[in-house]
């Protein structure tokens, strides 16, 4: 979409549009612009009324997209947008307003904390920006939630003690919560640990449940929190156990695991739960080979276009060592849609462990274009060991 279209179509009534979503797809592609007009445009588009449903969801989007900018010039909206009447308007306010990391005065300081009085989620937005903005303005009230009833809450709570304070001792509760049978409390306790900033939740973060992004985003928080794709020695072996991600090496509850059968491992993959699907991985690499190739082969024809199951049988296919299905590593690390990348990055590592010495001019292309880090220096490590 043209830059010039996406701000006529923002700035069209979507009762006048064909098709009203349009107006929201339009803000998300200028979030990737970098004019003043589009940024104005973007501005502009805070003070739509809410009424309509397309303009409402328009305007958060529009709140995101600013964030995404990184642009200064936007705080004075995104503050307005604090005191909307819509929660995912002022948690995308929230959000941005942190991703902008600009200096805050003592008056949008205040405006911010006032922030906290919504509902949990926004409560933990509000508490992470201070985190991730380390503002020492929120101890007082923000300390009083590390009891708070919602582990969400209270945990992003903690984080900010720890990360602004210093108060390391606070995130024990954190480490805990990693193990947690509820999936969304363990991906919020690994969130948390991230923005804390202890290089010691290393360990407990590359064993937990969660998917390998989340997980990957937070390390490299801790690792490598100036963004350079630099991995300190003492670190490798533990960014290099989280990347490689194998099942057995994950904090797996009992009841995650499943019969060795390829239905009950199918039913796992595409569980909602992280751990269900990590348990199905782990269930298949119990298979003796034959099994294995069988069922990968059934799980294929069904599941390919699955992101989760596509990732999870590159994964088998390279930490078993599976030269008969290498065809699928290659179909992975080629694959160039978002959705996959983390497919991609099982694909490198599976590429070292096959011996795929065919791959090295695309791993090499993969590593100099990405952006996304973890699969830059899965590329890199991996060339270094087929080189």
């Amino acid at each position: 979409m043209p830059e010039e279209k996406a701000i006529q179509l923002l700035e069209t009534n979507p009762e006048e549009l064909s098709n009203p979503a349009d107006k929201y797809m339009a803000a998300t592609r200028l979030a990737a612009c970098r004019s003043d007009g589009s940024l104005e445009a973007l501005l502009n588009a805070i003070q739509l009324k809410p009424d309509n449903l397309f303009d409402r969801i328009a305007r958060r989007k529009v709140l995101e997209a600013l964030g995404r900018r990184r642009d200064a010039r936007a705080l004075p909206g995104l503050f307005t947008a604090l005191s909307f009447d819509d929660e995912p308007s002022v948690i995308n306010a929230a959000d941005s307003i942190a991703q902008i990391g600009a200096p805050l005065s003592d008056s949008q300081c205040t405006v911010l904390l006032n922030a906290l009085e919504g509902s949990d989620n926004q409560r933990r937005s509000v508490i992470q920006t201070h985190t991730r903005l380390k503002l020492p303005s929120g101890e007082e009230r923000i300390s009083q939630l590390e009891t708070d009833d919602n582990p969400l809450v209270a945990g992003a709570a903690r984080a900010y003690a720890a990360r602004v304070h210093g108060h390391l001792d606070r995130l024990d509760p954190l480490i805990k919560q990693l193990g947690d049978p509820i999936a969304g409390r363990r991906r919020s306790a690994v969130i948390d640990l991230g923005d804390a900033g202890d290089i010691h939740a290393l360990p407990h973060l590359v064993s937990c449940p969660v998917s390998m992004p989340l997980r990957a985003k937070s390390a490299f928080q801790l690792v490598d929190p100036e963004k350079k794709g630099l991995v300190p020695e003492q670190y490798t072996a533990h960014i290099t156990r989280l990347l490689q991600d194998d099942p057995s090496s994950l904090n797996l509850l009992p009841e995650w695991s499943c019969a060795a059968e390829s239905k009950e491992i199918e039913q796992n993959l595409q569980h909602r739960d992280e751990g269900k699907q990590y348990g199905g991985a782990l269930s298949l690499a119990k298979m003796s080979k034959t099994q294995q190739l069988e069922t990968i082969d059934h799980i294929h024809s069904r599941l390919w276009s699955d992101y989760g199951a596509n990732y999870l049988l590159t994964s088998v296919v390279g930490l078993q060592k599976l030269h008969e299905r290498s065809d699928l590593v290659r179909t992975a690390l080629a694959e160039t849609l978002p959705q996959y990348a983390k497919s991609r990055v099982a694909a490198a590592w599976a590429c070292m462990a096959l011996g795929l010495s065919d791959q090295v001019n695309l791993l090499q292309e993969i590593h100099r274009e990405a952006q996304w880090i973890p699969l830059k220096w899965s590329c890199g490590q991996v060339l270094q060991q087929l080189s």
